[in-house]
C-alpha cells in the first residue's frame, strides 16, 4: 500500500514530462496547413499580379493590323497641285501660263482694236476732204494717222502716182487704167501687212482651244495611272487613301478646259472683229480708187 502510494506521484511526474515532450510535436501538426494557405493565397495575388502584365500584348500586335495611311494634304485647288507628281504639274503650270497668256492677248488685242476704229473714224473724215492726189498722200503720210492701215494704204496708193508722174510716165488719158492698177499692186502689198497685223496671237489662240484638253488629259491619265500603282504597292482600297490621288489627276483636266474655253471664246471673238474690219478696209479701198480715178480724169 505504502508503495503504490510512493509510485503514484512518480507516474504522475512521469505523464506530465511525456505531455510536456508531446505539446510542440502537436502544435506543428496543427500549424502545418497554414503555410498551404498562404501559399493559395499568394498564387491568386501572382496570378493578378501577372494578368495585367500579359493585357498590353494585344497593344502591341495593332499596328502590324492598321493599313498603310497616305500622307494626308489639304484637298484644295493649291493643295492639290502641291500634292501631284512632278509630270502632273508640268502639264499643269503649261496649261495655267496659257491661260494667262490668252488672258493677256484679250486685253491687248480689244486696246488695239479699239484705238484701230478711233483713229480709223478720223482718217476718213481727214480722207475725205482732200481736193488732190497731193493731198491724199499729204494726209496718209501725216503722223496723226502713223501706223493705221487705211492712211498707209492711201499714201501707198497716192506715192505711186506721184512716182509714175516723177518718172515721166503719163497717169491719165489712155495711160489711166495702168496708172490705178500700179495703186491697186501697192494697196494689196498694205491689206497683206494688215493682215499679218491683225492675225497676231490667233494661232496661239486656236492651239490653246483645240489643243488644251488633250494636254490636260493627258496629265489625268498619267495621274490615274500612277495611282493605281499605288493601290497595287499598298494593298488597299480604302477611298480614302486613293481619293487624293485621283484628284490631283482630274485637276489637270479641270485646268485644261479653263485654258481652252476662253481661247476658244477669244478666237471666235477676234476673227469676227478681223473680218469686220476687211470688210470696212475694202470699202475704203474702193472708196481711195475712185478718189484716185477723180484726180486722175481732172488732171490733179
Amino acid at each position: 500500500m505504502l508503495d503504490i502510494k510512493r509510485k503514484t506521484p512518480l507516474i504522475a511526474l512521469v505523464g506530465a514530462v511525456a505531455l510536456m515532450a508531446s505539446a510542440p510535436a502537436f502544435a506543428q501538426d496543427a500549424a502545418a496547413p497554414a503555410p498551404a494557405t498562404t501559399e493559395a493565397a499568394a498564387a491568386p495575388a501572382g496570378d493578378a499580379a501577372a494578368a495585367p502584365a500579359a493585357t498590353p500584348a494585344p497593344a502591341e500586335a495593332a499596328p502590324a493590323a492598321e493599313e498603310p495611311k497616305k500622307e494626308s494634304h489639304s484637298l484644295t485647288p493649291v493643295g492639290m497641285f502641291l500634292a501631284a507628281g512632278a509630270v502632273v504639274k508640268v502639264v499643269m503650270i503649261g496649261l495655267l501660263l496659257a491661260s494667262v497668256f490668252s488672258w493677256v492677248l484679250l486685253i491687248t488685242k480689244i486696246l488695239e482694236f479699239g484705238s484701230l476704229n478711233k483713229q480709223s473714224d478720223k482718217f476718213l473724215e481727214a480722207f475725205r476732204g482732200a481736193r488732190s492726189i497731193a493731198d491724199i498722200a499729204r494726209i496718209g503720210s501725216s503722223e496723226e494717222f502713223e501706223g493705221n492701215p487705211m492712211a498707209d494704204m492711201a499714201a501707198a496708193a497716192a506715192q505711186e502716182v506721184e512716182l509714175s508722174r516723177q518718172a515721166g510716165l503719163a497717169v491719165g488719158g489712155e495711160h489711166r487704167d495702168s496708172t490705178l492698177a500700179r495703186a491697186t499692186y501697192a494697196i494689196n502689198a498694205v491689206q497683206a501687212s494688215l493682215v499679218k497685223r491683225l492675225s497676231g496671237g490667233m494661232v496661239f489662240l486656236a492651239s490653246v482651244g483645240s489643243a488644251g484638253p488633250f494636254i490636260g488629259l493627258f496629265g489625268t491619265v498619267y495621274g490615274i495611272m500612277t495611282s493605281f500603282i499605288g493601290i497595287a504597292n499598298t494593298n488597299t482600297t480604302n477611298l480614302a487613301v486613293v481619293a487624293p490621288g485621283i484628284a490631283e489627276a482630274l485637276l489637270a483636266t479641270g485646268i485644261g478646259l479653263f485654258a481652252a474655253i476662253p481661247a476658244v471664246i477669244f478666237y471666235n471673238y477676234f476673227q469676227t472683229r478681223i473680218s469686220g474690219y476687211g470688210t470696212r478696209s475694202e470699202g475704203f479701198v474702193a472708196e481711195l480708187m475712185n478718189a484716185i480715178s477723180r484726180q486722175l480724169d481732172k488732171g490733179a
